[in-house]
């Protein structure tokens, strides 16, 4: 196996530090109320964030979204520029922004969650 390119490597690191930074900002959202909250509200509001961030940090989607655009990549890649190891090095970025891509998809499923929690207790949620 060869080893991966220190150019790749750097191009791929803010991507992971994203990943790493976002894996419960879904879970931590705060929803706009429109309206009076009430004493329980802080209440309300961390037991509907805890709710969330039970979720798994990717969704149930994360295969087929990270299969798709590593092969997406690749592919663009063999018909534009098949030279070398561009095909592998392509399909490698693709993997990493398919994960990226679920994982800020889960997130804000895990908005949703804290959301719709606070709206099932009585709470007007407009944002």
């Amino acid at each position: 196996m060869r080893p991966v390119k220190r150019p790749l490597i750097l191009a791929l690191l803010p991507i992971a530090a994203l990943l790493a930074a976002c894996e419960n900002s879904g879970s931590n959202y705060v929803p706009v109320i429109d309206g009076a909250t009430g004493p329980n509200y802080q209440a309300d509001l961390a037991a509907c964030q805890q709710l969330a961030a039970q979720q798994p940090a990717l969704g149930s989607n994360a295969g087929v979204n990270t299969a798709a655009a590593a092969g997406t990549a690749a592919a663009t890649t063999a018909i534009v520029s098949n030279q070398g190891n561009n095909v592998l090095d392509a399909a490698i970025v693709g993997t990493v922004a398919g994960l990226a891509g679920s994982a800020v998809q889960q997130n804000q499923a895990k908005a949703d969650i804290v959301s719709r929690c606070m709206s099932g207790r009585g709470y007007k949620v407009i944002g």
